[in-house]
């Protein structure tokens, strides 16, 4: 009898002990440091709660993440349990075989895909028909504007007499970069804060010009058709803008030089990221001022993160269920409601989500119809190699017509050593 006491009382304490080991779980995630992180931080604690996981977010620029991520998917063992991805390595991550396929996960749980954005889903969703990530939030490229410029009146007099038909959103591109001109010329102001560095920031700059006159860099089978009229047209187009229309200096500008140039009052418009918006509400040089629209033209650049497991996670379960509940309808509200960049249709039509941001209207056709570059094991190889020749057709080192070939060739032999053309 005392056996069995001891014998017991020794598996009450192996049981407590093993319920223990399982709340001691820690999922551990590297993590952009901005307000989007910052808003699923602040909710952690009803993950911990409900699950009994702790979740604990490592901080840092988008400069670096990169390879610090790539360090841990080449490792047996991964320091980071699940993990974000841009857009701009959908390809490549998957491609190489560091993401785990998705498809299990959700079968096994039930997760519903159908809420999510088309658009989303094949940009960091699906690649090469295979489920590798779930869509964690967008950032799509629009037209961000000041209205207060758009209808003054002496400006609306001016136009008119200059142009012979009022001045109104942009329907073309050509019509957007005659405002960004008159708007240099006659408001006191550059029309158009671009971010012109080489490499991330011009090549996303540029094709919005490219979808916006219906040009594109590769077609269904990946051949490369950048090197066309359309091309042409968006280069020299954009090579006006940005000489023009836009604020000294902007052939150095990124995405955080633009954000303060739009801040401080000092530009008309810039094509941008749309969740700008609301973050240029709380500046007071514009606050009140400022609409969205779709890119002159028609789509403007697809842009996301999504959720992923690593192929050599230390928790994939975990990790999932992470996913699954930072993605459900409650949790995804919770942050919309705190300014999450949505990626789902029924976030983005909720009602209450609405009441606090209606713009929202407006970004989900934007969304919706907005297009995606190349993406494969090479996209940030090709950000370069076309981002070094706009910079040189905006500073005058090449014509139009020789950087446009030569992004082409240069996109070519990327998608080449991809495999994907001989």
């Amino acid at each position: 009898m005392e056996m069995k006491k001891i014998l017991g009382a020794f598996l009450g304490i192996l049981v407590m002990w093993s319920v223990g080991q399982a709340q001691q779980i820690v999922l551990r995630v590297l993590m952009e440091d901005i307000p989007e992180t910052w808003i699923i931080e602040e909710l952690l604690p009803l993950f911990e709660k409900e699950t009994g996981i702790r979740v604990e977010f490592e901080k840092m620029t988008y400069i670096g993440m990169h390879d610090k991520l790539v360090a841990q998917l080449l490792a047996p063992v991964n320091a980071y349990d699940l993990m974000e991805v841009d857009f701009i390595w959908a390809g490549e991550f998957p491609a190489a075989g560091w993401l785990e396929p998705l498809e299990p996960y959700v079968q096994r749980s039930g997760f519903d895909l159908s809420p999510y954005l088309p658009s989303m889903l094949d940009l960091v969703g699906y690649y090469q028909g295979k489920l590798y990530m779930i869509p964690m939030y967008s950032y799509t490229m629009a037209l961000i504007y000041r209205t207060d410029l758009l209808n003054r009146p002496d400006l609306q007099e001016k136009y008119k007499a200059l142009y012979g038909r009022p001045l109104t959103v942009p329907e073309t591109l050509e019509e957007y970069v005659n405002i960004c001109k008159f708007m240099t010329e006659h408001a006191g102001i550059p029309g158009a804060a671009m971010q012109g560095m080489r490499g991330d920031p011009n090549f996303l700059e540029f094709a919005n010009y490219l979808f916006a006159v219906g040009g594109d860099f590769v077609d269904e089978n990946w051949n490369v058709i950048l090197d066309s009229p359309e091309g042409r047209k968006a280069l020299e187009l954009y090579v006006e803008n940005i000489t023009k229309a836009a604020p000294v200096g902007a052939l150095n500008f990124n995405l955080d030089d633009t954000y303060r140039v739009m801040c401080q009052g000092g530009a008309w418009s810039f094509i941008s990221y749309w969740w700008m918006l609301p973050n240029l509400q709380d500046c007071p040089n514009v606050a009140g001022k400022l609409a969205i629209a779709p890119v002159p033209g028609g789509s403007g650049v697809n842009g996301g993160w999504g959720w992923a497991i690593p192929w050599n996670s230390p928790h994939k379960e975990e990790a999932w269920k992470f996913i699954s509940w930072v993605e459900s309808k409650e949790i995804v509200r919770l942050r919309a409601l705190r300014g999450h960049a949505p990626t789902r249709i029924d976030i983005l039509e909720d009602p209450e989500v609405l009441a606090k941001y209606p713009f929202y209207k407006d970004v989900l056709p934007i969304i919706a119809k907005a297009k995606k570059v190349p993406i494969f094991a090479y996209t940030a190889e090709t950000e370069d190699v076309v981002g070094r020749e706009i910079s040189l057709a905006c500073t005058g080192a090449k014509t139009i017509e020789q950087a446009i070939a030569d992004a082409a060739k240069g996109l070519e032999a990327l998608l080449k050593k991809a495999g994907l053309l001989r």
